[in-house]
């Protein structure tokens, strides 16, 4: 009984297999970048001034909490050098019960 169910399986399973696929997909919106389900963050209410410019092509990132484990954590703010040309940094942010980190886009 076990060898005709095999059987029976492995044939109705290769035409499975056998057949062309087409997938089709649409995306809405664009990328917001990895999202946490998470408390809302507090205000970034510390200011410190912005360290000395230390060249040409650095852009500044400015200072935000992200979330780790049950509590926050404050990054300070920093100059960073964009992983390619014409890379802008894209703020994390908190929207609708999910927190979204930072990322670097065109």
């Amino acid at each position: 009984m076990k060898t005709k169910l095999l059987a029976v399986l492995l044939l109705a399973g290769s035409s499975m297999f056998a057949g062309p696929r087409f997938f089709f997909g649409v995306g809405v919106g664009g990328y917001y970048g990895p999202r946490v389900y998470a408390a809302p963050p507090p205000v970034v209410s510390y200011y410190a001034p912005r360290p000395a410019y230390p060249g040409v092509g650095y852009t500044w990132v400015d200072p935000y909490y992200y979330p780790a484990g049950p509590r926050y954590v404050y990054r300070a703010g920093y100059w960073a050098r964009p992983p390619y040309i014409g890379a802008r940094w894209v703020a994390p942010r908190y929207y609708g019960h999910y927190y979204y980190h930072g990322y670097w886009r065109r």
